[in-house]
């Protein structure tokens, strides 16, 4: 196990999850690392932004499904906000869809919360290092599973159907008319290859396009 970082510094960390007993866990285990400190957590994504914003950490480990603003987002806007930070996928949802998203938004590394603490850590230096760090197991279901084939606007309409709303009330949230909603339900379906859109949001969910 390397005891140091390449250039004999401390790496410095963020954790951001919405599950406190995991925070602290992952928080404990990375501590114990001479070259690792935790330098803060988050409960959620914008959290994480605000925190990646003022202590400019070397690595955020990051959780995909949070409340508010989600994991893949909250990556998005760290990699704009902080260029110098890395971001760390640490997630129990292995979806092949979760992880293409996650490298989209500028993410260095994917890997599952059930990782080995040793692991865990090295997958830190790696990533710190300039390396990409993949969870072997889904990378390759990734290259046989395809893209995401929904729009930004499928995508969105289909979260907000996944509560069981009706087209004139996500029609309401996303400002469209309801027959607009209507086409984007429909197109989601016939692009997942649903029989109706409860399958369609079963379907697009198992796969981490939504």
């Amino acid at each position: 196990m390397v005891s140091a970082s390449s250039d004999g510094a401390v790496i410095r960390l963020l954790i951001a999850d919405d599950q406190a007993l995991v925070r602290g866990a992952l928080g404990a285990l990375l501590d114990l690392e001479p070259d690792l400190a935790v330098v803060g957590m988050a409960a959620d994504g914008a959290e994480a932004v605000r925190l990646a914003e003022d202590l400019r950490p070397d690595v955020c480990l990051m959780d995909i499904q949070m409340p508010g603003m989600d994991g893949v987002e909250a990556t998005r806007r760290i990699r704009e906000a902080s260029p110098a930070t890395r971001v760390l996928v640490v997630t129990t949802f292995a979806r092949p869809g979760y992880l293409r998203s996650a490298l989209d938004s500028g993410a260095s590394g994917f890997i599952v919360k059930d990782t080995p603490a040793e692991q865990l850590a090295e997958a830190v230096r790696r990533v710190h290092s300039g390396l990409r760090v993949l969870d072997p197991a889904l990378a390759a279901e990734g290259l046989f599973d395809g893209a995401n084939p929904l729009s930004e606007r499928e995508r969105q309409v289909l979260r907000l159907a996944a509560d069981g709303r009706s087209a004139a009330a996500i029609a309401a949230e996303v400002f469209l008319s309801a027959g607009t909603v209507r086409n984007h339900l429909s197109a989601a379906i016939g692009k997942t290859g649903a029989a109706n859109r409860a399958q369609a949001v079963r379907i697009a969910l198992d796969k981490g396009w939504i």
